[in-house]
């Protein structure tokens, strides 16, 4: 899943006329490369939730067959936040996908991010949570803190995002999850994602890895001329 229903508001007033995932870097959309990194990484059934200027990603994007993907939407009237959008998607994204271990396991990634990481890396542990679905609830990609959030997210150690300790790194946008960690969140509400993570944390339910490779978190209009004179000089 991709999540794309956010309004950008820091990315104002470029996304007054355009919804940020479809905001240009190095020639492309900003979603266009996820597309892209996932059909390569053998993911081909992808859902985009949307809300500010919605339909203009559907014009845009399509069917997903040009990207070697299939696409479905999930509108929402207003932005739900990560934890209510990925509730309300639910049905897509299990939709004729459940198997003797019952529901399954999904990837999403944020949109509004730049990341050269190779999707299949997550692969591992979807196995392990199809599998052995009352372990983890999820499984995060954590990068190195940036500048604009130096204090990091979560502690990663040894595989495992544990409550406290030192070393924080910050959470990518892109992680796997068990629809179970969404169980007590009603369609069509505003949730937010990190109440969630942090329960399922202190009980031990979450995973991890550390990505390394290139990363941006594209929030700022001075964050895409950055980004684009990069993928262009590239």
């Amino acid at each position: 899943m991709i999540l794309a229903a956010g309004r950008g508001e820091r990315m104002r007033p470029l996304t007054d006329t355009l919804p940020k995932p479809l905001l240009r870097a190095g020639g492309k959309s900003l979603i266009e490369y996820h597309l892209e990194s996932l059909a390569r990484a053998g993911f081909v059934e992808v859902v985009i939730n949307h809300a500010h200027l919605g339909q203009m990603i559907e014009a845009a994007l399509g069917n997903g067959e040009r990207y070697g993907v299939r696409i479905r939407y999930s509108h929402e009237s207003a932005a739900l936040e990560t934890a209510g959008g990925i509730a309300q998607a639910m049905p897509l994204l299990q939709a004729g996908w459940e198997n003797e271990y019952g529901e399954q396991p999904f990837v999403t990634v944020n949109a509004d991010i730049y990341c050269e990481i190779d999707f299949s890396i997550l692969l591992p542990a979807l196995r392990h949570m199809q599998t052995h679905p009352d372990e983890d609830l999820a499984h995060l990609v954590m990068v190195d803190n940036p500048a604009q959030h130096a204090g990091g997210d979560f502690v990663l150690d040894s595989g495992r995002i544990v409550p406290s300790g030192k070393d924080n790194l910050t959470f990518s946008g892109i992680g796997a999850y068990q629809p179970g960690l969404f169980k007590d969140v009603v369609p069509g509400t505003v949730a937010k994602l990190a109440p969630l993570l942090r329960q399922a944390i202190a009980a031990g339910k979450i995973g991890g890895q550390h990505y390394r490779g290139i990363w941006v978190d594209v929030g700022t209009p001075e964050r895409l001329r950055q980004l684009d004179a990069r993928l262009n000089e590239g």
